[in-house]
């Protein structure tokens, strides 16, 4: 396997907790509520799901007590900034380090144990063209996650419950003198980001890196949230962006691989100056931010 076949191979793997991450943000963001504290929610669904994997669980179920981790510490953040107007950008800091720590308590133990992930499944045919075969075997969360970014995707395009929530993103005070509950939906939005952190951080630490190592997150989830913006708010534009992180962050062991000599260090930060070059292109031009940005993103709701 050359290279390119490397990259290719396993960029979609690399991509998945990013997307299922930023798909959550996606959802919680078109609600009107920006949620920092990712890092620590996928941290939390890590180690919880790590812990149930290593102890005989399944992934089925580590998949399922990690979203109800993300969901508990989502949930807690938005009490905190729906309940009581707080500051959501604090709040979610906030909430950020306190999964981290959480992970770090919890997986104190289980330091650099490891776990079996489970088989690929192959598209017969596809998975056997050369160079791009690659692409075409992979694990079931992979093709799940795919199906939840169409399935995001027609919701906010076409269904009536996407339209719902970018109407209380866009102008709380009308969807709720129309009736609808604009806290309540927001709530459910956080409940579904921190769903969709702890399945990404459950998939880092039991299926695409199977073992446990305090920080494993690395920086996944900040890359998730600068996604959003990155795509501008629209799915489509998340998954290619997921997809060309996935591949920068599997660059460095490509250039090591074929024998480049470039420090190791310089190679493990691509992802992230990557995401510091595009953030800044993308923020210059503010027209497209202000054509498909959330227009109350971040701002407090009160009943009149």
């Amino acid at each position: 396997m050359n290279a390119v076949e490397f990259v290719l191979a396993g960029m979609l793997a690399a991509a998945t907790p990013f997307l299922l991450a930023a798909l959550g943000e996606l959802i919680v963001e078109r609600a009107g509520v920006l949620n920092l504290g990712v890092e620590g929610l996928m941290a939390f669904g890590a180690v919880i799901a790590f812990i149930i994997v290593y102890h005989g669980g399944g992934h089925f179920l580590a998949f399922l007590g990690a979203g109800l981790g993300g969901a508990l510490l989502s949930l807690l953040f938005a009490a905190i900034v729906l309940g009581f107007n707080a500051n959501q950008v604090a709040t979610g800091l906030a909430i950020g380090i306190l999964g981290q720590g959480l992970s770090a308590l919890f997986g104190k133990t289980y330091e650099s144990l490891t776990v079996r992930g489970p088989p690929k499944i192959a598209i017969p045919g596809l998975s056997d063209i050369p160079v791009i075969g690659g692409l075409f075997s992979q694990d079931i969360v992979v093709w799940l996650s795919l199906l939840a970014t169409v399935a995001v995707w027609a919701m906010f395009a076409y269904g009536k419950l996407g339209l719902i929530i970018r109407a209380v993103g866009e102008n709380p005070k009308a969807a709720h003198a129309i009736g609808y509950p604009v806290i309540a939906i927001r709530f459910a939005a956080a409940a579904i980001g921190g769903v969709m952190a702890g399945f990404a951080g459950a998939y880092a630490a039991t299926i695409y890196t199977p073992l446990w190592a305090d920080g494993m997150i690395a920086g996944r989830g900040w890359i998730a949230i600068a996604l959003v913006v990155f795509g501008t708010w629209l799915t489509g534009r998340i998954f290619l962006g997921a997809c060309l992180f996935g591949a920068v962050s599997l660059m460095g062991l490509a250039a090591q691989a074929i024998g480049l000599n470039v420090p190791s260090q310089l190679l493990a930060c691509l992802p992230y100056l990557v995401t510091i070059i595009v953030l800044g292109i993308i923020s210059a031009d503010r027209r497209l931010l202000k054509l498909n940005g959330v227009a109350s993103l971040g701002e407090p709701f009160e009943r009149s």
